[in-house]
């Protein structure tokens, strides 16, 4: 049974329970496996010998997690090629495919971590009560570990983009 963790987040300013163990920074990565817009399985390893950096959204169908994918596409143009971007969310890859041909999204990669959950529970980052995922942002270095991570207090809250893509510059 999953670890839960109260009184780290609240949705809509009311608290609500993540699933999973909390993964802290200097940490070794956890493992996970998700997939990708075509169905194909992409875990940590997919990246290997390249920084990582993971948006953690609730559904891109929402306005903040739109917000949230189409910053971080932007910010992402300008980072080299060592950097892998993703967005994870339990969107369906097919409705994450659809949104990106909407958004014009080209550098963001969505994946989906509907089939396991595992990227959630590993991370500690599935809310019990609605079963998505919490926004949150992290950075895993080009080593597997964990070198930034925000969870947002609150789901309905945008994260600091700036304090993350100052993670990544810092490793380049």
């Amino acid at each position: 049974m999953a670890e839960k963790r109260t009184g780290v987040i609240t949705f809509k300013g009311n608290p609500v329970t993540l699933l999973g163990s909390d993964v802290a920074v200097g940490t070794k990565a956890p493992d996970f496996r998700v997939v990708d817009n075509g169905l194909q399985p992409v875990t940590l390893d997919s990246a290997k010998g390249k920084i990582q950096l993971i948006a953690v959204v609730p559904s891109l169908d929402t306005g903040v997690c739109d917000t949230m994918t189409r910053k971080f596409n932007q910010d992402a143009a300008a980072l080299p090629e060592n950097v892998a971007v993703y967005t994870i969310s339990l969107d369906l890859p097919f409705a994450q495919k659809r949104w990106c041909g909407n958004a014009g999204i080209d550098r963001v990669q969505t994946l989906s971590d509907y089939q396991e959950r595992s990227f959630g529970l590993n991370y500690g980052l599935l809310i019990d009560e609605l079963k998505l995922l919490a926004r949150a942002v992290l950075v895993i270095d080009a080593d597997g570990t964990v070198v930034y991570r925000q969870i947002v207090g609150e789901v309905t809250d945008e994260p600091d983009y700036s304090a993350a893509l100052a993670a990544v510059k810092a490793l380049l």
